[in-house]
Order: C-alpha cells, then sequence, then structure tokens
C-alpha cells in the first residue's frame, strides 16, 4: 500500500472516535498492552509526561515539547485529533513522522491489529511509542485522547503526570459530574510519581488527591507555584510576567501563540518544568524553559489556538470546542476591539450545546455551518438552537462558502470568528 491507501485503511477498518463518536470508543487497556507487548514494548524505551485534562491539554503539551526540545533533548510528542495531517499527531523534534514510516508500520503489523481488534487510536499510540523507540527518543510528551483511566496511552510510566483541569465533556462516557469525571482523569497517576493540577478547584481536587494519596504520589498545584501578575499583546504573540511563590521572583516570558487563556496553560508548564528539573533525572534549565516557550509554536507546529487568519478584516480561528473552552473564546472575543463581529461556527452533534451557545457573544451574527463527516450537526439544526440562546443569523452547510460569505457581509473594521469544532478549524487551514 501508499501512503494514501494506508489512511484509507486505518480510517474505514478501525474504529475512529473522531468521526464516528461514542460507538468507536473503545475503553480498557488490554488491547493496547498485548500489542504493545507484541511491538517489545517500545514505551519503556524513553522517559515520558502524560499530559489529561479537558482543556489546554493539547497547549501544555505543545509547550512542554518545545522546553523539552530546547533544553538539548530528542522529544517525542504525541497529541490527537490532528487538524490536517494525520502526520501531525506523532512528531520528533517537531518534525512530523514520515509518510513510509506509517505505511511500513501498518504493512508490517495489520494483522495483528485485526486479530487484537484495536481502535484507531490505539494503533496510532503503538505507532508512536514504537516510532520514538526506532528514532532513539530520550524523552516524550504524551497527551491522553479521551479521560485517562482507560485510555491507550495510559500503559506508560511517566515521570510526571499532568492533569491540566477538569470540565464537563464526553459526560456519556467519563461521568456526568465533574468528581466522576476527575476519576476517571486521575486515572493517569502512578504510585509515587508526582501529578501537577494546572486549575485547582474545590469540586474536584479531593477526588484527585484521593487518588494520589492510595499510590502515594504528591499532588502539586501548578497556581500555587506560579502567579501570573500581567499580560499583553506582542506582534509575535504575549508577554507574561510570572512569579514565583517559593521565593518571589519574578521573570517575563513570551509565547508565540495568542489567546488570554494561554496564561492558565503557560503557568502549568512552568511548573510543570520545575517538578521536571527538580524531581526527575531531566535537567530543564531557566533559559531553556524561557526559549522554549517562546518558540512553542515555531518548534512543534501548533496551530488553531487564537490563530489568525487574515486582516482586515481581522479573521481569527480557535478549535475551543466544550462549555469551558467556547467560554474562554467567548471572553477573548468580547476583549478583541472591532465594529462588527462575524462567527463561522459549527459543532459535533454530541455536544452540549444549552451550556455552550449561551456563552456566545448574542451581538455578533452567526453562520452556522457543518465540518465534513457524520458527527457534525447539521447546520440548519445549528441555526434552529442558536436562535432559541438570541443567536441570530443564517445557515451555510459547507465551511468554506460559509467563511466566504463571512467575508462578503464584513467591512475592513469588523472580525470573523471561525470555530466551534476541531473540525471546522481545519477546514479553513
Amino acid at each position: 500500500m501508499n501512503y494514501t491507501q494506508t489512511l484509507e485503511f486505518l480510517f474505514n477498518s478501525l474504529p475512529v472516535f473522531e468521526t464516528q463518536g461514542a460507538t468507536a470508543y473503545k475503553p480498557g487497556l488490554e488491547r493496547v498492552a498485548a500489542f504493545s507487548k507484541h511491538l517489545g514494548n517500545p514505551q519503556r524505551n524513553f522517559f515520558t509526561i502524560h499530559v489529561a485534562g479537558t482543556n489546554g491539554k493539547g497547549s501544555v503539551s505543545h509547550i512542554l515539547a518545545s522546553v523539552l526540545q530546547q533544553a538539548g533533548y530528542r522529544t517525542g510528542l504525541f497529541t490527537s485529533p490532528h487538524l490536517t495531517d494525520f502526520r501531525e499527531r506523532i512528531r520528533v523534534d517537531g518534525e512530523m513522522i514520515p509518510k513510509q514510516k506509517v505505511v511500513n508500520f501498518v504493512d508490517k503489523h495489520r494483522e495483528k491489529m485485526r486479530e487484537l481488534e484495536l481502535s484507531f487510536f490505539e494503533m496510532t499510540a503503538a505507532l508512536a511509542f514504537d516510532y520514538f523507540a526506532q528514532s532513539d527518543v530520550e524523552v516524550a510528551v504524551i497527551e491522553t485522547g479521551l479521560g485517562g483511566r482507560l485510555d491507550a496511552t495510559n500503559i506508560i510510566v511517566p515521570v510526571l503526570s499532568v492533569i491540566t483541569n477538569v470540565g464537563l465533556e464526553h459526560t456519556a462516557l467519563l461521568g456526568d459530574t465533574l468528581p466522576k469525571i476527575a476519576a476517571e482523569k486521575a486515572g493517569i497517576v502512578k504510585k509515587s510519581i508526582p501529578v501537577l493540577v494546572g486549575q485547582s478547584d474545590t469540586r474536584y481536587d479531593a477526588v484527585i488527591e484521593q487518588a494520589a494519596a492510595a499510590v502515594k504520589s504528591r499532588v502539586v498545584y501548578a497556581q500555587h507555584e506560579f502567579a501570573c501578575e500581567g499580560q499583553e499583546a506582542t506582534a509575535g504573540g504575549q508577554r507574561f510576567r510570572l512569579r514565583r511563590s517559593r521565593d518571589g521572583r519574578s521573570f517575563d516570558l513570551d509565547l508565540d501563540l495568542a489567546g488570554t487563556y494561554q496564561r492558565h496553560n503557560v503557568v502549568t508548564a512552568a511548573a510543570a518544568a520545575d517538578l521536571l528539573h527538580e524531581e526527575t533525572p531531566l535537567t530543564i534549565s531557566r533559559r531553556a524553559f524561557v526559549e522554549g516557550v517562546r518558540h512553542a509554536a515555531a518548534h512543534t507546529g501548533l496551530r488553531g489556538r487564537w490563530q489568525r487568519l487574515g486582516e482586515a478584516p481581522l479573521v481569527v480561528c480557535d478549535s475551543g470546542h466544550n462549555p469551558q473552552g467556547v467560554a474562554c473564546v467567548a471572553e477573548q472575543l468580547k476583549a478583541t476591539p472591532c465594529e462588527r463581529l462575524f462567527c463561522v461556527v459549527g459543532f459535533a452533534r454530541d455536544k452540549d450545546l444549552a451550556h455552550i451557545l449561551p456563552s456566545l457573544p448574542r451581538e455578533a451574527y452567526y453562520i452556522f455551518t457543518q465540518a465534513q463527516g457524520a458527527r457534525a450537526l447539521p447546520a440548519d439544526e445549528l441555526a434552529a438552537k442558536g436562535a432559541i440562546y438570541g443567536l441570530g443569523g443564517e445557515a451555510v452547510a459547507d465551511v468554506a462558502a460559509a467563511l466566504a460569505r463571512a467575508r462578503e457581509l464584513a467591512s475592513p473594521a469588523d472580525m470573523i470568528f471561525v470555530g466551534g469544532s476541531t473540525y471546522v478549524v481545519a477546514e479553513v487551514l
């Protein structure tokens, strides 16, 4: 098979959560553990940092990978989903896995994948571990796919576990309350391995602390270690003023990503870097941290986070897609000066729109759309739901056509926002 045929096999023969939703979700570690054993347990050949959370885990993973690269380590990065290229999920020092490596892996192990009835995500995680081992990676940042306890990535034994935050998402699979979801995410905590919590919340802190205590692991809260004292936009992203709690020292930190919500992720990354430096075999200097954050997107290829796509009118996209994420985006929209705001938005069918749509600005004009794929909520249905919450506009089923319609309506002083779904964003990049 060539690369295109290989991807067709993977997407058509294995259960894919991104396109099929809950029917493709295959919880449990037995299959991926058996497949990794078949591969020689490649995940044991390098240090790992495990990152879970409802929001921010992708940004934190990319920032940490950039910092580790800057510190001189050959660094693997496994994230999901991808935007425009499957290979975005698996990177070594920022470079995507070569197409031929994907082809060779699937050709060699296709029958075993079928025998074990792997899901698409289980196969992808195993491919990442195998490629990292073959590439002599020294450390890898591994982002969970969904939850934590039963996620395919949870066969690793990391040097640090990170839970960025806990919000209501995938409630049918993870639980319908924050404590239940927190318990699933806390499933990544391993014996005597420190766990860092990005955003403390009295509604779920105790759940994580109990899980950690059960395996004699220490819980560290990022916001107790660092405080963000200032934040301002720069030409290349934004600048933060961080203060380290233990010694009161402050320092400036540039990030090549926009979005005010990144302050939480930068604080989490700062606390993670300190823990890695002080409690693991990894060495991360302050200079490596500062330079790694400065070039996070450049080093790792991160896209789709408050990303500018055009000027006059300003066009911005963001992949936030759950209540917490969309609320952060809405806050940013309200703080961005413009004459009129046009929002091109689409959501998956399974999203909790009753807790998402009310946070969006009512003064905007909405062009409701839908990404390709069966999981997308039809644009006309979304428009009807939006009207319930005072969101007026029109429905344009094709994403590219929806953006074109927004451009047609907007003047140079206006703003166009594209988001609601990773897959909507992918179609405009």
